[in-house]
């Protein structure tokens, strides 16, 4: 009841979601808890209010900063203590929020997982008065199993050592296989076992898959067809974004364009768009989705193929979050076979390639032999690539592999905030009398909740100003903009800056070590990755939701009856439908990885002739592998098969 009472004062709702009030209690016993929920879950719920009930601080250990700066701000406009620490921070700022953590009595702490392994994280936590929760989002990256491991989130679990006292870990992601579910509490150490899971089928959504040699068009014809609420196409470059944008605008269809190259006020104005219905579709890279929870996203897109199909899980999970009938549709085509075995090869270049790439990046920022040790530095990947006649997308895996083996962090992102700093003296502000409404309101907001604005600059939030003025960011960055060029302010918008920190000093290149963990495995895991997700992408014999949960683990399910596979069964005669029903029940049964033999399968499917023939079509189509009567599923083939 207590916890009921925290949501209702804090949230407004009435009661908890699928499994937040499991969850919460898991944690509130004091137990180690993972818990898998689907995106739209409402994960923030789960640690929020169990901290609101306890004494102390929650450490929220999450890669995004987007997330942490929205969640921060909302949950100040709630009245409740909550900073974050990041990399677009500056050492005044962090030390800061180090100060409110430990003498503030503040409820939430976010930070980056690249932060909590530096001494001085470590140093400043043995002073905060009490920790009562380790929350750890995203959780997948701790796993070298998962799509989006990351090394620095395998230092979370010596937090366990620094602290002297038992905090419970709650871990939070909303894709993960039956190994990482495994690996995440094994690396986390948790004292025992302990998932809770929602199912992950989603029963109001359909899985289409679209076979087309024209993906433009298609991508028009699909959102005129399903014309209602919101949708998402996402692509794999910005150059797209913005053509597919053009062209849907062209075709009646209201549409923009989101990608990372955006300074983040056009991030926050198009978002605003198409979160308040201005704008139907958003076309756009996997940056953009991350903590947006709009209810009425119809439809979602895959115009290009994923890396896997946990990241298409998660991004076609987008849509119908309100329960209502929606539509997750990849496009395909023949030609995405030749992309995806590229991908393997851009995404894991020769080990050769990657030590010439460190060796480069060096002298592009002028680091000596044996320098560089701690040291940040401003980053273009684009300057470097073009100086140095490398190709982006190859560069950029060579410099993430580098951070992986803990050399360099590499930041793709680095959110520095906005700077402010008043030009006029005190007395002269005050004479300047009122111009007009939004500034004044504007620069009021401005000086009740920041200080030292007169003396240097300050780093301020539009957002928060949004939130407490009632206008737009883009209304308060538009506004800021105006009164520098009036001279009243000096003002230093957001900007995204990729920055390289040095792990060790600079080595001779030839001494860089790419162990198993950090190439080979990895690169092996990749490529069977895209082997599954082409194998879903071409299998017109299975219903696509089967297909997806299997793959998380979920082996007892029904066809939805609402996928591309399962309608085009309604329309086939009912000899071909049954012999579909049978090579769907064979690859079900094979998909233990174990051998079987026809005389089993045979007599569990009744019909012997049916089978049979369906056995020599599968092992005809190289879908299946005989070792005399016993049969397994052919999994190497779907590599091979995608080679030609």
């Amino acid at each position: 009841m207590e916890y009921l009472q925290i949501l209702r004062d804090n949230w407004g709702y009435d009661s908890f979601r699928g499994i937040q009030a499991e969850i919460i209690e898991s944690i509130g016993s004091g137990r180690d808890t993972l818990g898998l929920m689907p995106t739209g879950g409402g994960k923030s719920i789960c640690f929020q209010v169990p901290t609101l009930a306890m004494d102390g601080l929650n450490i929220v250990i999450t890669p995004l900063i987007a997330l942490m700066r929205d969640q921060v701000t909302r949950l100040r406009m709630q009245g409740i203590k909550a900073t974050a620490i990041h990399s677009g921070m500056n050492r005044d700022e962090v030390e800061r929020a180090y100060d409110n953590c430990t003498y503030g009595n503040y409820k939430f702490l976010y930070i980056s997982p690249e932060r909590i392994g530096t001494e001085t994280f470590c140093n400043r936590l043995t002073h905060f008065p009490h920790v009562c929760l380790i929350t750890v989002d995203e959780a997948h990256c701790v796993s070298q199993w998962g799509y989006d491991f990351r090394p620095s989130y395998l230092k979370i679990a010596q937090l366990r050592h620094i602290i002297p006292y038992h905090v419970p870990i709650l871990a939070l992601t909303a894709t993960a296989t039956p190994q990482v579910i495994d690996d995440i509490q094994d690396r986390l150490e948790f004292e025992q076992k302990n998932v809770i899971a929602m199912s992950f089928e989603r029963k109001n959504l359909a899985y289409i898959v679209r076979h087309t040699a024209d993906k433009p068009l298609e991508t028009v014809n699909i959102l005129k067809r399903l014309n209602q609420g919101s949708a998402i196409v996402y692509t794999r470059s910005r150059r797209l974004t913005v053509e597919l944008a053009r062209l849907l605008n062209k075709n009646g269809i209201s549409a923009d364009n989101y990608h990372a190259g955006l300074n983040p006020t056009e991030k926050d104005h198009r978002q605003e768009n198409w979160t308040k219905g201005r704008v139907r579709v958003m076309v756009a890279t996997n940056a953009f989705g991350m903590g947006i929870d709009k209810a009425d996203v119809r439809t979602v897109i895959h115009y290009n193929m994923p890396d896997s199909l946990e990241s298409y899980f998660q991004e076609a999970g987008r849509a119908g979050r309100d329960g209502e009938k929606a539509w997750a549709v990849m496009l395909y085509n023949p030609t995405d076979q030749a992309t995806i075995k590229r991908r393997i090869n851009d995404n894991f270049p020769p080990k050769e390639y990657i030590r010439q790439t460190y060796n480069d990046m060096c002298n592009f920022l002028a680091v000596g032999k044996g320098e560089g040790y701690t040291h940040i530095y401003d980053f273009s990947l684009e300057k470097f690539c073009t100086y140095f006649h490398h190709f982006p997308i190859v560069a950029n895996s060579a410099l993430h592999i580098l951070s992986n083996s803990g050399y360099i962090d590499y930041q793709e992102e680095n959110d520095f905030k906005s700077k402010l700093k008043i030009t006029l003296r005190k007395e002269e502000l005050y004479q300047l009398g009122p111009s007009d409404t939004r500034s004044d309101t504007i620069i009021r907001a401005i000086l009740r909740s920041y200080t030292g604005l007169f003396a240097d600059y300050v780093n301020i939030d539009e957002t928060y100003i949004a939130y407490a003025t009632g206008y737009t960011p883009e209304a308060v960055y538009n506004t800021l903009k105006e009164m520098r060029a009036r001279g009243i302010m000096a003002y230093i918008p957001r900007r995204n800056t990729p920055t390289i920190q040095f792990l060790t000093p600079r080595i001779d290149p030839e001494r860089i070590a790419l162990t198993p963990a950090v190439y080979d495995d990895r690169k092996l895991d990749y490529a069977q990755r895209a082997g599954q997700l082409l194998n879903y992408a071409t299998n017109n014999n299975e219903c696509r939701s089967v297909m997806l949960l299997r793959y998380f683990g979920q082996t007892q399910s029904e066809p939805c009856g609402q996928c591309d596979v399962c309608i085009e069964r309604k329309r086939k005669p009912a000899s071909e439908q049954t012999q579909a029903d049978i090579r769907q029940k064979i690859t079900s049964t094979l998909a233990d990885n174990k051998m079987h033999s026809i005389d089993e399968l045979q007599h569990t499917y009744q019909d012997r002739m049916l089978v049979e023939e369906t056995v020599r079509d599968m092992l005809r189509e190289e879908e299946i592998v005989a070792y005399g009567r016993n049969l397994k599923l052919n999994y190497k083939q779907q590599d091979t098969k995608h080679k030609d």
